[in-house]
C-alpha cells in the first residue's frame, strides 16, 4: 500500500499539473471505485463542472478541493494508480474513472484490486465518512513539532516501536516499508519499548523518521517488485533502490556487514539489521 511519501509525490504533482483546471466530463465503468455513492451518477454529478483549486493530504488520503467547496477524496488502496494520461492513449482494463479536463490532459484512476476508492463529500462531513481521519496522529511532514513533544508523546505509551510508528492514531501516513527504514536508520529495533528509550535515542529517531520520508519523496517514492505504485507519470519510484533493510533478508547491512534479518509479528514482516540496531 501506497505510504506518505507515494501519496505525497502524487498531491504535488497533481497540484503543478491540474490544480485551477475545469472538470469537463467524468467516465465511470467501475461502481466499486465510488461505491460510497448511492449511484455512478450520483458521483458524477458532485464532479463534473467543477473546477479543482487546491490540494492536500491527511495520511495516506488525497484530498482536492472543489470550487464549490467540497472535497474530491482519494484512497489508493493496495493498487491504485492516478495517472496523468494523454486523452489518445488506449484506456487500460483496470481504468475505473475517467477525469477530463478542459484544454489539459486526463486523470484517470486505475485499480487492479479495486480496494481504492473516490468520493466527494463537504469537509465538515469528512471525518464522518472517514472516521479515521478524526483520530489521526501528527503528520511528520506537515506538523511542526520539537523533538522534546515527540519524546513526550513516545514515552507515554508502553508500546513496541514499530506498531507505535504504524499506528495512525499516533503518527499518519507510515506503514511497514517506512518504519523498518526509519528504525534502521536510527539504529533501532523493532522490538524496542517506548518508553525505554534514552534522549539521545529519541532524538536519533525524531531525526530518522523525518529525514527518511523527506528523502522518499525527493526520489519520488518507493516502487516494490510488483511496481504497483507509480507516480502521476506513471513512472516507478526511484527510493526501493536506497532501502537498507526492507526486503533485504540476507543481505549485507549497509553499516556494518552483518546478515539482514527477517522476522513476522501479528502477520507482518520486519527487517532488520541485529547487529547495529539495538
Amino acid at each position: 500500500m501506497p505510504e506518505l511519501p507515494e501519496v505525497e509525490t502524487i498531491r504535488r504533482d497533481i497540484d503543478k499539473e491540474f490544480v485551477n483546471k475545469k472538470i469537463k466530463k467524468v467516465d465511470v465503468t467501475g461502481a466499486r471505485s465510488v461505491r460510497r455513492h448511492r449511484t455512478s451518477k450520483d458521483f458524477v454529478a458532485k464532479v463534473e463542472g467543477r473546477k479543482l483549486v487546491g490540494t492536500r493530504r491527511r495520511g495516506k488520503y488525497l484530498i482536492l478541493k472543489l470550487d464549490n467547496g467540497d472535497v474530491l477524496v482519494a484512497h489508493l488502496g493496495m493498487s491504485g494508480q492516478l495517472l496523468r494520461v494523454n486523452p489518445k492513449e488506449p484506456i487500460h482494463k483496470h481504468t475505473h474513472v475517467v477525469l477530463y479536463f478542459a484544454g489539459a490532459p486526463q486523470l484517470r484512476f486505475v485499480d487492479p484490486r479495486t480496494f481504492g476508492e473516490l468520493f466527494v463529500t463537504t469537509p465538515e462531513r469528512l471525518e464522518q465518512e472517514v472516521p479515521e481521519l478524526a483520530h489521526l496522529g501528527f503528520d511528520p511532514l506537515d506538523d511542526q513539532m520539537a523533538w522534546t513533544r515527540f519524546a513526550e508523546m513516545l514515552v507515554s505509551r508502553h508500546a513496541k516501536l514499530k506498531p507505535l510508528l504504524m499506528d495512525q492514531r499516533f503518527v499518519a501516513g507510515i506503514g511497514n516499508m517506512y518504519a523498518d527504514e526509519i528504525l534502521f536508520t536510527a539504529g533501532l529495533r523493532p522490538d524496542r519499548s517506548s518508553d525505554e528509550l534514552t534522549p539521545q535515542e529519541i532524538r536519533r529517531l525524531f531525526r530518522a523518521m523525518i529525514e527518511t520520508l523527506q528523502e522518499a519523496i525527493k526520489h519520488r517514492g518507493s516502487s516494490l517488485a510488483d511496481e504497483q505504485y507509480r507516480d502521476l507519470f506513471g513512472d516507478i519510484g526511484e527510493f526501493q533502490h536506497l532501502h537498507n533493510v526492507y526486503d533485504r533478508d540476507g543481505a549485507p547491512c549497509p553499516r556494518c556487514r552483518s546478515t539482514i534479518t527477517r522476522a513476522k509479528a501479528n502477520g507482518r514482516s520486519s527487517f532488520f539489521c541485529p547487529r547495529c540496531q539495538i
